[in-house]
């Protein structure tokens, strides 16, 4: 189907490496003549929408995953490289096994080609004075220190630091900081307190609201690419320290998401599966890879056989209206 409107916003949800997934979904997406927008992403999420606010394809995404060995991602910390009690070392003083160096690289390297450095190079000039609209890539973090959601590069100013001046590959490496897995990023507020900002997943993973404009009749629709284990609902099964840890994480990467997400959110939502893979499974082979993408595509293909932007905003508006009356009787 051809759309009325061809801009889109866009929200991703993290997942680690199965982000392949959201590639073929923004790649169909595009093959509809759909434009993205302002985009916004946690995590893996974050990686997606920092390189379409960049510029890429989804197709010129897949040729860049499809060349990457993922396990490059896993640089071991310092302490870490200590043969046999590395990783134990690594988790007691660095607070993470992996270094995460190679992946802020990576993508710094990657956006570099396409002229992007800090937030100050995805500025929408008719949105200047917007702050919740003026760059086209926003990312979530978590500021563990604080317990604070951090929408970036806004709340960057929290640290002293110019939100035009943040640094887009440093942005999306606090995003993605898998607890444990890699070492949280130190920042420190303006009272001289350090910060450990870590994965943005564990306060919320899929935060799709984030760039409603507070109207009820938005000019261009946001859409939600969201990540759907098979398993999601399975009961986590916890027989040791490992499995508690995955179980936890599980947990705070889906469970107050899901609470919150709307009946009006779904509508506007491309549920994604994602074959079982898990988050961190970095040695995933290219036909896994191609199978995700595959996953991506065919869905965004479903969604878009009986999407309407017009029936949506009448729900949108519906939903709004019933939120407003709920308020005004409490």
């Amino acid at each position: 189907m051809k759309p009325k409107t061809n801009k889109i916003d866009a929200v991703f949800e993290g997942g680690g490496v199965k982000g392949s997934a959201l590639v073929g979904a923004v790649a169909f997406t595009q093959s509809l003549g759909y434009e993205f927008q302002n985009v916004a992403g946690t995590s893996a999420g974050a990686i997606m929408a920092s390189l379409l606010a960049a510029g890429f394809t989804g197709l010129e995404i897949k040729k860049i995953l499809d060349s990457l060995d993922y396990n490059l991602f896993k640089d071991l910390a310092m302490k870490g490289r200590i043969p046999v009690v590395g990783p134990a070392l690594s988790l007691l003083f660095e607070k993470g096994i992996y270094a995460g160096d190679f992946f802020e690289n990576w993508l710094r390297n990657l956006l570099k080609t396409k002229g992007i450095k800090t937030f100050g190079d995805l500025i929408i000039k008719e949105y200047v004075d917007d702050e919740r609209f003026k760059y086209k890539l926003q990312v979530i973090a978590s500021d563990i220190s604080r317990g604070k959601l951090l929408v970036l590069p806004e709340d960057a100013k929290n640290y002293g630091i110019n939100p035009d001046e943040l640094d887009v590959a440093f942005a999306v490496r606090m995003s993605m900081s898998i607890p444990y897995f890699f070492k949280p990023v130190t920042v420190k507020a303006k009272d001289n307190v350090m910060s450990y900002v870590v994965d943005g997943g564990i306060l919320s993973n899929f935060p799709v609201w984030l760039l409603d404009d507070g109207t009820d009749n938005p000019p261009w629709p946001t859409f939600g690419y969201k990540l759907v284990d098979p398993n999601e609902n399975a009961p986590h099964k916890v027989n040791g320290p490992i499995s508690l840890f995955t179980a936890l994480f599980d947990t705070m990467m889906e469970a107050h998401d899901a609470r919150y997400i709307a009946d009006v959110d779904f509508m506007r939502t491309i549920p994604i599966p994602t074959l079982g893979v898990h988050t961190t499974d970095f040695n995933i082979d290219q036909q896994t890879k191609d199978a995700l993408f595959n996953s991506g595509f065919e869905a965004a293909k479903k969604f878009f056989e009986n999407w309407s932007f017009e029936k949506y905003k009448k729900q949108f508006v519906k939903n709004l209206l019933s939120e407003r009356t709920d308020k005004l009787w409490k």
